[in-house]
C-alpha cells in the first residue's frame, strides 16, 4: 500500500484509512482484531474511531487490536455528539472536548491521539472557544493534529480564519460524504480543501454498498447485503441511492470493472483516490472478504480515460452560485 502527505502536513498516511464502525456492532472482538492485523499487515497505517461508535465500544475494541503497535499506527478518532444524558456530554465546548478526549483516550488504552477530529459544527458553541480548547490539546500532547467532519466549505475557511487570527492550531483535514453517487462536496467543500491544503479523508466510499456490485437494477436488495437487513431504512435508502442517475454511474463502474479485471468496489474507491485532494477513503468491513476486495483498490491508479467515464456517467448538477460562476470563466 502507497502513502502520502495528509493535507499540507509532514504525516504519512495510507492510502486506505481503516473505518471502525462496525466494530462492536456488526463485528466482534475478534473479529475487529482481524480485520485490524490484515489491514496492518496490508501496509496500512490509518485507522479511524469516534466516541460516539457503539457509545465508545469501539474505540476500546480498536485500542486492544492496536496493541503495542500503536507507535506504528497513524489513529484518529472524534468528539461533539452525546455521550451522556447531561448537559455538557454534548457539542463543541471546552468543557466537552477536554472531558471527551480525556475518555476517549482511557477507552483507547493511548497517551495521544494523532487525530482529533470534530464530528460536525456545533452551532452554539463559538469558534474560538473550540480552537483554543483544540490547540490546548495539541500543545499539551494529547493530540497531534486536529481535523473536521460533515463540515460546510464556509464552516472550513471560518475556522481557518479564527485561527489563523488567534494563533490557534488549523485544522489540517476534512472528513466528509464522498462517492460516486455522492458528489456534493465538489461545489465548494472540496476546492476550498485543496486551495488551503487540507486532505480529504472521505466515508461512505462506496455509497453506502451501493457501489459494492451487489446490486441490480430492477431487482430488490439480496438478502445477504445490509440494506435488505435494516428493514426500518430500506425503503427510504433504495428510493434514494436506486435512481435512474446512480444506475448510469454504476453501468460504468461495471464496464470498467470488466476492463481492468477489478471489482466493482476497487474501481469506485480507486476513482476517490484519483480526485485531486483526496489523500485516503475510509473503508469499512463486515467481513475479511470485504476488507480483502477493498484492499484490491490500493496500489494502482485508473487511467485517465477511465476517471472521466466514471466522472461524467452522471456528473452532479451544479448549484447556483458554482453554476454561474463556471459559466462566466468561459466567457
Amino acid at each position: 500500500m502507497q502513502h502520502g502527505r495528509l493535507g499540507r502536513t509532514g504525516l504519512m498516511v495510507s492510502e486506505l484509512c481503516l473505518g471502525t464502525m462496525t466494530f462492536g456492532r456488526e463485528l466482534d472482538e475478534a473479529g475487529s482484531e482481524e480485520i485490524v492485523n490484515r489491514f496492518v499487515e496490508a501496509g496500512g497505517n490509518f485507522i479511524d474511531t469516534a466516541d460516539v461508535y457503539e457509545n465508545g465500544v469501539s474505540e476500546e475494541i480498536t485500542g486492544r487490536a492496536i496493541g503495542d503497535r500503536r507507535d506504528d499506527v497513524v489513529l484518529a478518532t472524534k468528539v461533539r455528539f452525546p455521550m451522556g444524558e447531561g448537559p455538557n456530554d454534548v457539542g463543541l465546548s471546552r468543557k466537552h472536548i477536554m472531558a471527551g478526549c480525556e475518555a476517549s483516550l482511557r477507552r483507547l488504552g493511548a497517551d495521544y491521539i494523532d487525530l482529533y477530529q470534530v464530528h460536525c459544527w456545533d452551532e452554539a458553541t463559538p469558534l474560538e472557544e473550540t480552537l483554543s480548547a483544540l490547540t490546548d490539546l495539541v500543545r499539551s500532547g494529547k493530540a497531534r493534529y486536529i481535523g473536521v467532519s460533515n463540515f460546510m466549505a464556509w464552516q472550513i475557511m471560518k475556522a481557518l480564519g479564527v485561527s489563523e487570527l488567534h494563533g490557534f492550531e488549523k485544522f489540517v483535514c476534512l472528513q466528509p460524504q464522498y462517492s460516486l453517487v455522492e458528489r456534493g462536496i465538489e461545489d465548494e467543500a472540496l476546492p476550498a480543501c485543496v486551495s488551503e491544503g487540507l486532505g480529504v479523508i472521505p466515508w461512505g466510499p462506496l455509497g453506502g454498498g451501493f457501489l459494492s456490485g451487489k446490486y441490480r437494477r430492477g431487482e430488490r436488495p439480496p438478502e445477504d447485503s445490509r440494506i435488505a437487513g435494516a428493514e426500518e431504512w430500506m425503503d427510504e435508502y433504495w428510493e434514494k441511492r436506486a435512481t435512474e442517475r446512480n444506475w448510469r454511474v454504476l453501468d460504468a463502474v461495471g464496464a470498467i470493472a470488466e476492463e481492468t479485471g477489478k471489482s466493482y468496489a476497487q474501481v469506485s474507491l480507486n476513482w476517490l483516490l484519483c480526485q485531486d485532494g483526496v489523500t485516503a477513503p475510509i473503508i469499512g468491513a463486515r467481513t475479511n472478504e470485504q476488507l480483502e476486495d477493498n484492499l484490491g483498490a490500493a496500489g494502482w491508479r485508473l487511467d485517465e480515460k477511465q476517471v472521466q467515464r466514471l466522472s461524467e456517467a452522471a456528473p452532479p448538477e451544479k448549484t447556483y452560485p458554482a453554476r454561474f460562476i463556471e459559466g462566466k470563466q468561459r466567457v
